[in-house]
């Protein structure tokens, strides 16, 4: 019974997190990010790699350079503002933080590329990347405030004191 009412408790405070200010200040950032990622995106596919073929390599060379300049965005956006209030993670370099935030992104990162060439092919490219967007964010708000920003504290085991 206990584990049912743990994993019930574990599901509410998730649902309040994602479901909070700070999610909304995130959804905001990740606005920002998903328009500068929209138009690199458009960028790459129409000018900069126009060239390229095949056509799926002009896709993935478009999509890297849109995830990592939104990526980019997001971080110092999402630093400065949506968990502005964490201080103690400020004692870090923002470049350490960076990689941190980039790796608590690596799983989102990567299911935008398979979402994203998943449905292009059934959609206008743009269009299946902000569904990929869409179905991800979720994911990398709770891996963010739980990893980057502060939620999770690295446990130390201490021995208790010895006893006579």
């Amino acid at each position: 019974m206990s584990t049912l009412l743990n994993l019930h408790l574990s599901l509410a405070s998730l649902f309040r997190r994602v479901f909070s200010r700070r999610f909304l200040k995130f959804g905001t950032v990740g606005a920002s990010g998903t328009v500068v990622n929209l138009g690199i995106l458009y960028l790459g596919q129409e000018h900069l790699f126009s060239g390229v073929q095949p056509t799926q390599l002009k896709l993935n060379l478009s999509l890297a350079l849109a995830i990592f300049l939104a990526t980019v965005n997001n971080f110092f956006w999402n630093r400065l503002w949506t968990w502005a209030d964490r201080k103690e993670h400020h004692h870090k370099s923002w470049l350490a933080q960076f990689w941190q935030y980039t790796l608590a992104c690596w799983l989102s990162i990567a299911l935008q590329i398979v979402f994203t060439n998943l449905l292009a092919p059934h959609f206008f490219y743009q269009i299946a990347n902000l569904i990929a967007i869409g179905l991800t964010s979720v994911l990398n708000f709770v891996l963010n405030d739980i990893w980057t920003f502060g939620r999770l504290k690295l446990i130390r085991h201490v021995e208790p004191p010895h006893r006579d």
